[in-house]
């Protein structure tokens, strides 16, 4: 696995490592609408790898697996972003599920059922249903997250309070207390939303393995996952735009 010089042997490394690009290309596919192709992400992610090859260094104290998969993952998003795969209208409609589950809660105490988003949206449940489809692939953090609200001016750029550099962004929010919160987040979801999160990122299950599990069609593992997302993208609000005071 290494020359004579003591450097690692890139094409060894490409060699062993395709089967992680194609397998995180699938796993991020399962998120997104059809439009998206998973050989698009293969290749974007082949990329990644490529890149992380050439920046590795022992010295960096990370086994080169876990270094990789943060350049790979990087590089599939980057590529997402840059086709822009979710309409502008899907996200606003996104945000609009977000504010009546921020709102519901508050007035609540407790998480409201999807019958009570979809008449705080005047929406019949099926409409709602639908619209949680169409929204398939929704992130809990969007880099556009970092700038102020949608560019419609607020808080004061997550990059302006934490990057240095040529800092990443992800990183730095994930080395605050950001991570915590999370985990606390997804610990106060409902109990088949918790369920469903832990099957899929934790236990890496497929979207239709997830469906046979909970009793469910995949296109309803779909609709639950994005309402887990927007959830969580509500309750953790402070933490993704104002940060802390």
């Amino acid at each position: 696995m290494y020359t004579v010089k003591g450097k690692a042997d890139k094409n060894h490394l490409l060699t062993e490592h395709m089967p992680l690009v194609k397998r995180l290309a699938h796993h991020m596919k399962a998120k997104l609408p059809p439009s998206v192709e998973v050989d698009d992400l293969v290749q974007a992610g082949m990329i990644g790898l490529l890149d992380a090859i050439n920046r590795y260094e022992d010295s960096h104290g990370a086994q080169f697996e876990t270094y990789a998969v943060l350049r790979i993952r990087g590089a599939m998003l980057d590529e997402l972003r840059n086709n822009d795969w979710m309409p502008r209208s899907t996200r606003q409609n996104m945000r609009k599920v977000e504010a009546a589950m921020e709102a519901l809660q508050q007035r609540l105490g407790r998480p409201a059922s999807e019958s009570e988003i979809a008449r705080s949206l005047q929406m019949s449940l099926a409409d709602y249903q639908e619209m949680l489809g169409d929204g398939g692939g929704h992130q809990l953090v969007y880099y556009e997250d970092f700038n102020d609200n949608d560019g419609e001016g607020g808080s004061a750029s997550f990059l302006d309070r934490h990057a240095v550099d040529d800092s990443d962004p992800l990183r730095s929010l994930l080395d605050t207390g950001f991570r915590q919160a999370v985990i606390d987040a997804i610990d106060r979801l409902p109990p088949r939303e918790k369920m469903l999160m832990g099957l899929y990122y934790e236990e890496e299950l497929n979207l239709k393995e997830i469906g046979a599990v909970m009793g469910v069609s995949e296109s309803r593992v779909s609709q639950l996952h994005t309402q887990a997302v927007s959830r969580l993208r509500a309750t953790l609000r402070e933490q993704l735009w104002t940060g802390p005071a």
